[in-house]
């Protein structure tokens, strides 16, 4: 297959790639302060369009569920802009009001649609109306968080923390369920949960991905993985579960080609 962005490469470090939800289409954001969509064919993948903010080297873009927003978060700002795909406008959001934190980097998305997850410094989550980018509320874990992800109905977010402990939360009343420890971790860095909410996964510091089933996670304080995923010798970067929950996928961006399929 020919490079997704070929007919534009990034000129610094590419920190997303992503595909639309629903239409055939690759967008790629990153340092140089752009993100550029390509209709991905695998003959040329014509790039669609390419939109710069000064300024502004990324952190993170991300699809809306609808697939007509796309949201960025830069790497030492507090604001985040929303590039909307229909009307080609791309509007700032200089601050959210509850919300202090110096910097804005790493969100999630919830899988309905409804909310915008911001992990904020010491500890704090701020949950996000995706419809009105207003407040909804804040959470804080014990110490500091390094990792979201949403439950597939998007009732709950597993927060996974600098100290190893992963908080389980209820979405719509915003209080803690349950608490773990993730076994033998040192440092949190990733976690996934799979689109079947069967497995969730976590990866921490020294590289290894613990794999553990959701039930189990959800009762005991300090549950047994099912597997110990011992292949990357680098901090784990990304995991992430395919959407049939048959393959994980585990990546350090530390090394190169460090990037395993289990």
């Amino acid at each position: 297959c020919l490079p997704a962005n070929q007919e534009r490469f990034a000129n610094g470090k590419l920190a997303t790639v992503q595909f639309h939800p629903s239409a055939q289409v690759v967008m790629t954001a990153g340092h140089d302060r752009s993100v550029s969509l390509f209709q991905v064919d695998g003959i040329r993948n014509p790039k669609i369009q390419s939109i710069y903010l000064e300024n502004f080297p990324i952190y993170k873009a991300c699809f809306s569920v609808d697939g007509e927003q796309v949201i960025a978060t830069g790497t030492h700002h507090r604001m985040f802009f929303v590039y909307d795909m229909m009307s080609g406008s791309i509007t700032p959001i200089e601050k959210v009001r509850g919300v202090e934190e110096r910097f804005l980097r790493n969100f999630e998305v919830s899988p309905d649609g409804s909310f915008m997850l911001l992990t904020g410094t010491s500890g704090y989550l701020h949950l996000l109306s995706m419809k009105t980018k207003e407040l909804v509320s804040t959470m804080k874990v014990n110490g500091r968080c390094t990792a979201s992800a949403f439950t597939p109905d998007s009732s709950k977010i597993y927060s996974y923390s600098k100290e190893g402990e992963v908080f389980i939360w209820d979405v719509r009343s915003r209080k803690c369920l349950h608490k773990f420890e993730d076994e033998g971790c040192l440092e949190g860095k990733c976690i996934a949960v799979s689109k079947n909410n069967q497995y969730v996964a976590c990866g921490s510091a020294s590289g290894v991905v613990n794999l553990y089933t959701t039930d189990v996670c959800l009762k005991e304080n300090n549950p047994k993985p099912v597997k110990a995923i011992m292949n990357l010798v680098t901090s784990a970067s990304c995991v992430t579960f395919n959407p049939t929950t048959e393959i994980l996928a585990v990546a350090s961006c530390e090394m190169d080609e460090a990037v395993k399929l289990v």
